[in-house]
């Protein structure tokens, strides 16, 4: 069976930056798959127009340039906010390299890492963690099988314990 719409697919990948000897960013092997219903748009489409057609067993190898991706890293989405907006977190989390969540004027959250601090504000940056880089894929398509009628109402895959992804 080939990887098409409205299949549920398992994949195991390392994702590595750059290229197949680049830095090690994620790695989803045979004992923790990604499984996942394809066509939903929820996945990067460069992603998927990749694996698009494979067949079960089949291997690939791919780069995504960032304009692929996550795009570039948007100075805009770095941001300074007032250093008392971080006061319930206590000083022990204003770290380089820890996220937080913010919550803005419209009640949404958005993600990001703390950058640097003063006295006064709190530099963390917005950007997605993977913006700015080129991700090199290299994996085996596991297993593909037809979704179910549910999976396919939902649009997700389920697990057979009844967990949706």
């Amino acid at each position: 069976m080939n990887v098409e719409e409205q299949h549920i697919v398992t994949i195991a990948y390392e994702l590595r930056e750059n290229d197949a000897k680049g830095t090690l960013l994620e790695r989803m092997d045979p004992n923790w798959p990604f499984k996942f219903y394809f066509g939903t748009g929820k996945l990067l489409p460069a992603f998927e127009q990749q694996l698009q057609g494979l067949e079960e067993g089949q291997s690939f190898a791919f780069t995504l340039q960032p304009e692929e991706a996550y795009g570039p890293v948007e100075e805009g989405n770095i941001i300074e906010l007032p250093r008392e907006a971080f006061s319930s977190l206590g000083d022990n989390f204003l770290t380089a390299g820890n996220y937080v969540t913010v919550t803005d004027d419209q009640g949404e959250e958005h993600n990001g890492k703390i950058l640097s601090w003063t006295d006064d504000k709190v530099k963390v940056d917005f950007n997605h963690e993977m913006a700015g880089k080129v991700l090199h894929f290299s994996g085996v398509v596991l297993n593909v099988r037809e979704a179910t009628v549910d999976e396919h109402i939902r649009k997700t895959y389920i697990e057979e314990d009844g967990v949706r992804h």
